[in-house]
């Protein structure tokens, strides 16, 4: 199992408030989370650096060998809950910040599983010979496309398709949402923010992974993000069975 992270700014912004983090937890189950920061240049750093930080440390504190799928979700949604308490203590205690909160998708992956779990509308993705999302956007958009009020066609124009329902830090209770994938060998789960998906296709996301070594991937993607327009800070964390 391999892991690859990056973030970069972008071609528009004049800050980074995007962050993620990958590890191994033991020799053959991995962590991997990414975040996307929301209230202003400080606030956004804060929020989604804070919300980084307690995710991780609660995951490597808590996690334990053997765990079923079921109690490793339960981790999840605990470490972003812990984080939700974190982000909102430090908006309420600083009116600079008030407002400010983040985005998260998280994923605890081992050679058989995937366990996902997300905030807002960041992404992850199952990548193998097809790629398939994983996640369902907390955001007004999705709202109106799952209610039949929005076809996909329009919604690649739709004025607010930023507009998140949920975010960690914003309310004193955040809910996510979680997930229990089957993977196999040569399955990659990617996670992503929005500054990749508003600006990639998902046939060129597929095909990136389809046509170069793994270990080039993020690389590629952080390009075609900037090359389509960069308009957004991008952040990419890949977790892959895959060789080659």
């Amino acid at each position: 199992m391999r892991l690859f992270s990056k973030v970069d700014i972008g071609k528009v912004r004049t800050s980074n408030q995007d962050a993620a983090e990958a590890f191994m937890i033991t020799d053959n189950v991995a962590f991997a989370v990414c975040c996307d920061g929301m209230g202003g240049a400080k606030g956004g750093d804060i929020a989604s650096s804070n919300a980084i930080q307690v995710i991780s440390d609660y995951i490597k504190n808590s996690y334990i060998p053997g765990m079923s799928n079921e109690k490793v979700a339960s981790l999840l949604k605990n470490a972003i809950v812990s984080a939700n308490y974190t982000v909102f203590d430090i908006a309420k205690n600083d009116a600079e910040l008030s407002g400010m909160g983040t985005t998260v998708v998280a994923a605890i992956v081992t050679e058989n599983y995937a366990v996902i779990s997300h905030v807002g509308d960041s992404r992850a993705y199952l990548v193998n010979d097809n790629i398939v999302q994983l996640t369902s956007d907390h955001s007004v958009l999705q709202s109106l496309i799952e209610s039949g009020k929005l076809s996909l066609a329009e919604a690649k124009s739709f004025p607010e398709k930023n507009v998140i329902t949920r975010a960690i830090g914003v309310e004193n209770e955040v809910f996510p949402d979680c997930s229990i994938v089957p993977v196999t060998e040569n399955d990659s789960i990617l996670l992503c923010t929005d500054g990749l998906t508003n600006f990639v296709e998902i046939s060129e996301i597929l095909n990136a992974f389809s046509n170069n070594n793994i270990a080039d991937v993020a690389d590629i993607l952080i390009d075609k993000a900037n090359s389509g327009g960069g308009g957004d800070n991008v952040s990419v964390v890949i977790v892959s069975q895959k060789r080659g």
